[in-house]
């Protein structure tokens, strides 16, 4: 009998925030894999914030999401049919085509993962795009130095989190900003930062410095807007920045003004780098040999917001825009 399964169609280019019409859920044929190809059964997929920039139809690094497409995204599921003595069925694997229960993989666009070493769904946070977005971002873009200050905006989000984590790990002070007093708590409590403040309490400038007396030297910015500024003032001579994201403005529909001191850096000899997680896949062995470990001894806090079924992936992205998941937002399927 035919296989049919759903799948989360762009129903129209979202004009800031997305709202649920912007999103179509459709019940598609999935058809049998061919020569070298496997079929998927998707068990868990991500909502991330790059996707938002996926919804306009301009250029950037990715192309744009197509309307009346399915949307795309990482997932993880279990094979069901195509994948030989090779790969057998009920291996678990990796992949780009989230937003769908059924997914047909051509070769070389999965990964197989090691459900033993941690649970699946840590391929989608941890050990998977975020958790090397933090770890790249930190030792490649930011080259983190010994006895370094860090501060990190979004600190309660999917890559802050593992941000602050891991140069925790390796003994280096950490400050963090987030959107609300138990989010705060989460980071101090929970992750065992030195420090943190709630950026809607006051000016997030005044609130960086008295968190961070003698400065800082490491700043990574998930959020730009008032948190780069900030940081600008508050970074010491020679500082960098490790510029990841910039969700203060995904959803905004007028220009966003930019830092106002930008001759800072000048005087500073400071570092401002951008970087894509894309170009950083070469890190991913060494994220799995180094963080499995201290994930399952403990010494790593994956939180997840776990919202089940796919029909409720728009609503769980639109909630992540807007801040409601602490650690890793997650839908799961199966």
């Amino acid at each position: 009998m035919p296989r049919t399964g759903l799948e989360i169609q762009l129903a129209a280019r979202p004009v800031g925030e997305p709202r649920p019409g912007d999103f179509h859920a459709v019940t598609v044929d999935v058809p049998d894999p061919g020569p070298g190809q496997l079929l998927v059964r998707n068990t868990w997929m991500s909502v991330d914030p790059y996707m938002r920039g996926r919804m306009n139809d301009v250029p950037s690094y990715i192309p744009p999401f197509a309307v009346g497409a399915p949307l795309e995204g990482g997932a993880i599921g279990e094979v069901v049919a195509g994948g030989g003595d090779e790969i057998p069925v009920g291996t678990t694997v990796s992949h780009g085509l989230g937003w769908r229960e059924w997914a047909l993989l051509e070769p070389r666009t999965y990964r197989v993962v090691d459900t033993a070493l941690a649970p699946a769904q840590a391929y989608l946070g941890v050990l998977g795009m975020p958790g090397l977005t933090a770890y790249a971002g930190l030792l490649d873009v930011g080259e983190l130095r010994d006895n370094d200050i860090v501060f990190v905006s979004g600190a309660a989000g999917a890559v802050g989190s593992l941000v602050g984590q891991f140069a925790k790990l390796r003994g280096h002070t950490v400050i963090g900003s987030a959107g609300s007093a138990a989010k705060v708590a989460h980071l101090t409590d929970d992750l065992g930062l030195d420090a943190a403040f709630n950026y809607k309490d006051g000016p997030v400038a005044e609130q960086l410095r008295a968190a961070a007396p003698d400065g800082i030297d490491l700043y990574f910015d998930n959020v730009g807007g008032d948190h780069l500024e900030a940081a600008i003032d508050v970074l010491n001579v020679g500082g960098r920045v490790a510029m990841c994201g910039a969700i203060a403005q995904y959803n905004a529909t007028e220009p966003v003004a930019g830092p106002s001191n930008m001759m800072t850096v000048v005087g500073k000899r400071l570092t401002l780098r951008g970087f894509i997680v894309t170009d950083h896949g070469s890190r991913l062995a060494d994220l799995v040999t180094h963080i499995a470990p201290a994930l399952s001894e403990g010494r790593i806090t994956a939180r997840e917001t776990v919202v089940d079924g796919l029909e409720r992936a728009p609503q769980a992205f639109i909630d992540l825009l807007r801040g409601a998941n602490t650690g890793k937002m997650l839908v799961r399927l199966g």
